[in-house]
């Protein structure tokens, strides 16, 4: 695809290469004319001089004849000329007196007058050159001799020279034109490819990043000049990763061609379509006066999406989370325009996916506290702003605090005071600060632990519970790490349990396998959060090496009443496995009544303390405090 700024440069530089190898060509017929102007000049002193040395042999035969006025002998020493095809006429001259003359086929008498001081002389004309030499007898000018020769055989010489340098001008002209023609198809072969691989996918074929820059700058410039708007959708492909990890990359590009057909038999021939990066699409819309055509189109790819993709032997499902924005309503520039479709796409993930949203400015002030959100958690860690409570876990049979959950705290001076983990954790996972926040808080409730047992706090304490995000469980770093903490701090394993939610350990169900594995071989108990969330098979529960499943607060906040029967069902399905269930969010007397009576081991939550900092739970530890669980 070519841009109207290079199909405007092409004619440009055919005039430059023409109008260059025109001023080539002249100069190369240039040269060859002062080339047969030299070769004539050359040819015509050679020719003089030449003329001048018969001149003097005939003066040197002739004195005699000279001294003697014989003029039939001067007569037959000029004939000798006759032998010079040239020489068209001579004379010998006595005094101003011509003694004897030599002339072919009426040629005529040289008129070079003798000099009075005896010097030779010479004279040119258009066709002819004539030479005066003086005849020395003692020192003394007796006479002189002329000759006249034609010029005619030269002319025939420079002109048999000027064709021939005619020739080598422009066969080496011919030549050059054809190796720079040949070199310009080359360089524009190269430019052509260049510009291929800089303004065109090489997998769909579709306008990459940089051709969408200049095709979205050129559009809302038209949209200026017009008074109309834009409309921009982008499109990323929901849970494309997963294709390209499970059937591997050369599937995944098949399947990114596919959507491409897709999308183009779907839209306008007028409409552009681009591909950005490895599952995002953008699509421009001109002209979208009316509000709703962005949202239509939209609708539309969401429709065409919908069908299976047949890819080699594999039928696959294909979403797509789209945000639009439309020009200059949102955005005053292009890379404006773009901010607010992203944003927008961002929104329609978390709605769900396979879902489009369009901008609006309440979410730009959500993005712009996001960005203020994550900016400060990355400074959180070095100002000391972050800091654990402890929120207790209680034996339903004995009322003593069994184990405790290490919750993180969050207090942000320049956001205004305490930060909301339900604000700050999904932004920690997106932007990858989880992985040393959640190190941070791993080495700080180990070591809170180890200080606590050693004071003799935790005879009474089965464990202490620290969640392990997504990106942790990937961390080949992770088991090392722990298993190095333990030691450094003395803590038995037993006395830590982690915390994986059952939508991570389904990510990658092998791998996480192998891990539970290594971690229940070093002794640390194994918890899953959120249960009933995700979707666990019985079979999976079955191969994990869990110790604990923990039901989510969703459920217990339905107890008693709609979420009753999954409550029971979760505490007796853990009970078949050999599992004991921790319920959290428990917050009425009603619900401690009804989880207790189905079996449940462990509750935590308001009803019986609220998460704490670290001073306050030593407290709870030093008084050995029992509660009344039922």
């Amino acid at each position: 695809m070519t841009s109207p700024a290079k199909i405007a440069l092409l004619p440009i530089g055919s005039k430059v290469v023409r109008s260059t190898m025109l001023a080539a060509g002249a100069a190369l017929c240039l040269a060859g004319l002062l080339m047969v102007v030299f070769q004539f000049m050359a040819l015509r002193s050679t020719l003089l001089r030449d003329l001048q040395v018969q001149a003097r042999i005939v003066g040197n035969n002739s004195t005699a004849a000279l001294l003697f006025s014989d003029a039939h002998a001067a007569e037959e020493i000029l004939g000798g000329l006759a032998a010079s095809p040239s020489v068209q006429s001579a004379n010998i001259i006595v005094g101003s007196t011509p003694l004897a003359q030599f002339r072919r086929n009426g040629a005529p008498v040289p008129e070079l007058p003798p000099s009075e001081a005896g010097e030779a002389q010479h004279e040119y004309g258009m066709d002819y050159i004539e030479v005066l030499e003086p005849i020395f007898v003692d020192h003394k000018v007796v006479g002189s001799v002329s000759i006249r020769a034609t010029l005619m055989p030269l002319y025939r010489r420079s002109f048999t020279f000027a064709g021939f340098t005619s020739i080598a001008t422009l066969g080496s002209f011919a030549l050059a034109w054809l190796l720079v023609r040949r070199m310009r198809v080359a360089v524009a072969q190269a430019e052509h490819n260049l510009h291929v691989l800089a303004h065109v996918d090489p997998v769909t074929g579709l306008p990459n990043r940089n051709a969408f820059n200049e095709k979205l700058s050129f559009k809302l410039k038209r949209a200026d000049r017009q008074e109309t708007s834009v409309g921009l959708l982008l499109l990323d492909l929901d849970n494309f990763k997963v294709v390209n990890d499970t059937l591997g990359h050369d599937t995944g590009d098949k399947l990114l061609r596919q959507v491409a057909e897709r999308l183009k038999e779907t839209l306008r021939s007028e409409d552009i379509i681009c591909r950005i990066g490895g599952d995002e699409f953008v699509v421009i819309v001109e002209p979208a006066d009316d509000d709703v055509e962005p949202d239509q189109v939209a609708r539309k790819i969401l429709r065409a999406l919908s069908g299976p993709f047949i890819v080699d032997t594999h039928q696959l499902f294909v979403s797509a989370s789209i945000g639009v924005s439309v020009y200059p309503k949102d955005a005053a520039d292009a890379a404006a325009v773009v901010r607010c479709a992203d944003i927008a796409m961002y929104h329609a993930k978390n709605k769900g996916k396979n879902a489009y949203e369009v901008f609006h400015e309440e979410m730009a002030h959500k993005a712009s506290k996001r960005l203020a959100l994550e900016a400060n958690l990355r400074k959180a860690l070095q100002n000391n702003e972050l800091s654990l409570h402890y929120q207790p876990q209680i034996d339903v049979r004995t009322g003593r605090m069994r184990g405790m959950e290490v919750l993180i705290r969050w207090n942000c001076e320049a956001l205004g005071g305490a930060v909301s983990p339900v604000e700050f954790i999904p932004v920690a996972e997106e932007s990858g600060v989880i992985v040393p926040l959640g190190r941070w808080v791993l080495q700080t409730a180990v070591r809170q632990a180890a200080a606590w047992r050693k004071a003799g706090l935790m005879e009474d304490i089965d464990h202490m519970a620290v969640n392990v995000s997504a990106c942790q469980t990937k961390d080949t770093q992770l088991m090392y790490e722990v298993q190095a903490l333990l030691m450094e701090t003395g803590l038995p394993p037993r006395l830590l349990e982690l915390e994986i939610t059952e939508g991570v350990l389904m990510e990658n169900v092998n791998a996480n396998i192998a891990l539970l594995h290594k971690i229940q071989a070093a002794g640390i108990h194994l918890s899953i959060d959120d249960f009933g969330t995700g979707y666990s098979s019985m079979a999976y529960l079955k191969r994990f090496p869990i110790d604990q499943l923990k039901i989510d607060r969703s459920f217990v906040n339905d107890v008693p009443g709609d979420g009753a029967a999954i409550a029971k069902a979760i505490i007796a399905m853990a009970h078949s496995l050999n599992l004991s269930v921790v319920a959290e969010g428990v917050e009425t007397e009603e619900q401690v009544a009804f989880l207790a009576d189905a079996g449940c081991d462990v509750m935590q939550g308001f009803y019986f303390a609220r998460p704490m900092p670290a001073e306050e739970l030593e407290v709870l530890l030093r008084e050995r405090r029992l509660w009344a669980a039922a």
